[in-house]
Formats: structure tokens, sequence, C-alpha cells
């Protein structure tokens, strides 16, 4: 990693340590009670609970389109190598260790569609699709952890500020 192509995949690096870090301390907000079908009806008279929900979807959202669609084809960069199309390029990672399943990782990128059309028309699906994407935010954390410890055992000497992993 040279100094010039190392500034977007360490500021990329640096996005994902904060979003990760907004989505833990959602989460920590959010999952404190059992989530079923109950919960998800009463969302409609809560609405900070709601504002909880929407903010997890995002964040849940958002760091996994910043994992998927730029750190990782960036890391393939500074790798040399010539970033494919998404499948491709989670297979790389799970090939490296990087990612722990491409299956996961699809369904995590499905359940999203499923997490903001189902708000509004099945709680009880709803519940199901917050209660997995809470499962699977460790398999997002866990490879913004990997990619971040590959990279740095990769090309720290040529960077001083590196950014940090998160505790889970």
């Amino acid at each position: 990693m040279t100094a010039a192509n190392s500034a977007r995949y360490l500021f990329l690096l640096e996005v994902c340590y904060k979003e990760a870090m907004l989505l833990e301390g959602t989460v920590k907000r959010l999952f404190i009670a059992p989530i079923n079908n109950e919960w998800v009806e009463a969302l409609d008279n809560t609405p900070e609970l709601a504002e909880r929900v929407d903010a997890f979807v995002a964040r849940f959202g958002r760091l996994q389109d910043t994992i998927g669609d730029k750190l990782i084809p960036e890391l393939r960069r500074q790798m040399l190598e010539v970033p494919m199309a998404a499948l491709d390029n989670l297979n790389r990672m799970e090939k490296l260790g990087l990612l722990s399943s491409v299956i996961n990782w699809v369904e995590a990128r499905n359940l999203r569609n499923r997490l903001v059309h189902e708000y509004m028309n099945n709680s009880e699906e709803f519940a199901s699709a917050l209660n997995r994407a809470h499962q699977l935010v460790a398999l997002l954390v866990e490879t913004y952890n990997q990619i971040n410890r590959y990279a740095k055992s990769h090309f720290e000497g040529e960077v001083v500020n590196w950014p940090g992993t998160i505790e889970q």
C-alpha cells in the first residue's frame, strides 16, 4: 500500500469502524427485550422505539453496503487484484478467511429488503427479520475486524494511525 492509494482504504476502514460502533450502540438500546409480533405491533404507539428500529435497519444496511460495496473492492485493489462482481469478491474474502460465510452475507443482504418492506405489512415476519438481523450483526462486525487485521498485518508499516477493531 502506498500513501497515494492508502488514503481511500484507510478512510473506508475508519468509516466502517464508526458505522460498526454506531450499530453496536443501537443494538444495545434496541434489543433489551424479546422482539416478537406483539412488540412490533406496539411500535405504532412508541415512536422512540420505532426510531431505534429505523436506526438499526439503516445502520445494518449501511455497514453491509460499505464493507461489501466499497471496502472489499478497495482491499482487492490494495492486494493488486481486480475487483469483480460482488459475489466473486465475497468468495475471495471467504477463501482468505476474512468472511466466515458468503451464504450468511447474502442472507444479511436480503434481510435488509425484508426489513424495509415487511415493516408495514407483516409484524410476525418483521419480528423474525429483526431477530435474524440482530444475529447477523456479529458477521458484519467480525468481517470488518478480519479485514482490518489482515490489512494491518500486510500494510501497517506504511500507516501511522491504523483504525481500531470492534470488541464483541
